[in-house]
């Protein structure tokens, strides 16, 4: 199937690899749709294999086939094999192909995450941080158009006094100000109220023990722990660490032929959210360690500690 945000094409590969592959048609992206294409699909004895691309309409459509009793994947766009000389593409195109690889079994299904609710959280944090970002950004470029530049650590109590003490000659330039300061508040607001509601929500979520244990590691606090694990979801389905950091994008590039070896650096495939999560925490360890309060306090009761 060649999923979009309001129609599904299919296509059907019958039988082996030398069955016939065609073209079923266009249906609506609605349940009930969907629900009609089962009910002419199905038939005594039959067994229906699913699969689509992923993509910004998420995993509904996987969990109603499966529900309805039928097996689909979900399957990752950058590692869907590509003729290197084809240069045409059409809806009609991309399910016919989808449908010869899935029965030849060439597609890489990626995991289906089944706790969505705490990673929408998490994310709409994350959104939150880069809107808060954007906001200093612009303020900060417009204080610098004007010749106003702050040389102590921005965004304190003592920065906040200063930025109220300024004065403009033009009105229009007190009015930017007013507005940029506003904004800051506003998405300084929405990103504590987000924070506030993961710490909340993380009580009684199920990896709860998990993102407690994983607050040992320096630089891991609440947020960033509930993100990787979010993102993650169950670690226990890699088989070893290097398959998670494969998983995250975090293991060296290689490009080797004959007797030349050549790597890189890390791949970055995978979950971009999780490794940049681990990035900024790993940044923790430049300096000497050091156990702070805070950290004692996550670190009791854990075993070793």
């Amino acid at each position: 199937m060649d999923v979009h945000k309001e129609t599904i094409s299919v296509a059907l590969a019958l039988g082996d690899r030398r069955g016939e592959v065609r073209e079923h048609g266009q249906i609506s992206n609605t349940p009930a749709a969907l629900t009609r294409l089962l009910s002419k699909l199905s038939q005594p004895g039959a067994v229906l294999r699913f699969c689509y691309e992923a993509g910004p309409c998420g995993y509904g459509i996987q969990r109603q086939l499966t529900a309805a009793g039928h097996d689909c994947v979900v399957v990752a766009p950058s590692l869907i094999p590509r003729k290197p000389g084809d240069r045409i593409k059409t809806d009609r195109r991309d399910a016919i192909n989808l449908a010869k690889l899935h029965r030849a079994g060439e597609l890489t299904p990626v995991w289906i995450p089944d706790l969505a609710a705490m990673r929408d959280l998490v994310r709409a944090r994350l959104a939150a941080v880069r809107s808060l970002r954007q906001a200093r950004q612009q303020l900060s470029g417009f204080l610098l158009r004007h010749g106003f530049h702050y040389n102590r650590p921005a965004w304190t109590q003592m920065h906040r006094r200063w930025l109220a003490g300024l004065r403009f000659e033009q009105l229009a330039h007190h009015i930017v100000l007013e507005d940029c300061m506003s904004t800051i508040e506003a998405a300084t607001a929405r990103r504590d109220r987000l924070t506030a509601q993961i710490e909340t929500m993380l009580v009684d979520w199920v990896l709860a023990p998990v993102v407690h244990a994983l607050q040992a590691l320096r630089g891991m606090a609440v947020v960033t722990a509930a993100t990787v694990i979010a993102e993650l979801g169950d670690i226990t389905r890699f088989e070893n660490p290097w398959q998670l950091m494969a998983y995250l994008g975090l293991v060296p590039s290689e490009y080797s032929s004959g007797g030349t070896r050549r790597q890189g650096g890390v791949t970055k495939a995978g979950n971009g959210t999780a490794r940049r999560m681990l990035v900024e925490a790993a940044w923790s360890y430049r300096f000497p360690a050091r156990v702070s309060r805070e950290q004692l306090l996550r670190q009791e009761g854990l075993p070793g500690f």
